[in-house]
């Protein structure tokens, strides 16, 4: 394994493809991963990518944490890693992150990361927005997070939903800066 070290949210929004593709991409660029879930995810990773999802997922990573284990060593600024993403991000855990609410593993960790000014980069999903979901965007922000909605990158011209979750997974590991970029960029023409 690399000396990169980052932690993975999965929350219970649907997007739960976006949690297996940045396991799957920071595991082949052989940085440790710790994983914490929420409940609903492990029911929204069955829902939309098959009844095997969770074990896949669990088994792409270099730790597994228990939403409830507060005592684990990703709940501690004094655990070095790189950063968090938490993909996807329900609205929920937005809420309690954006107010610092540390009700569980999930929450505290994302918190650490703030704390100790490591990057956080939230995956929200929703669609529409209520202005409560715009205000907590905005208190993480200003906290330091990174809203990083899983919007496509149609300039790239996806040919699946494989792709576009692939892309979106990458940009994010990339704002984590714990390998060369991976995400396909930008290309001008003319």
């Amino acid at each position: 394994m690399s000396e990169a070290r980052v932690v993975l949210g999965v929350a219970g929004a649907s997007g739960a493809a976006l949690g297996l593709s940045v396991a799957r991409q920071l595991s082949d660029m052989r940085v440790e991963v710790d994983l914490v879930t929420s409940a609903a995810a492990e029911r929204t990773l069955d829902a939309e990518c098959g009844a095997q999802a969770f074990a896949t997922l669990q088994g792409l990573v270099t730790r597994c944490h228990a939403i409830d284990d507060i005592g684990a060593s990703i709940a501690s600024g004094s655990v070095p890693v790189a950063g968090m993403i938490v993909a996807p991000c329900s609205m929920r855990s937005l809420a309690a992150i954006a107010h610092g609410l540390d009700d569980n593993l999930l929450t505290r960790a994302a918190s650490v990361q703030l704390k100790e000014r490591r990057r956080l980069i939230l995956l929200t999903r929703e669609a529409p927005l209520t202005l409560a979901h715009l205000r907590n965007m905005m208190a993480a922000t200003e906290l330091g997070a990174v809203i990083l909605p899983p919007v496509p990158a149609f300039y790239l011209k996806p040919q699946n939903v494989a792709d576009i979750v692939d892309q979106i997974a990458a940009r994010a590991i990339d704002m984590l800066n714990v390998a060369a970029p991976v995400a396909q960029r930008w290309r001008a023409t003319g």
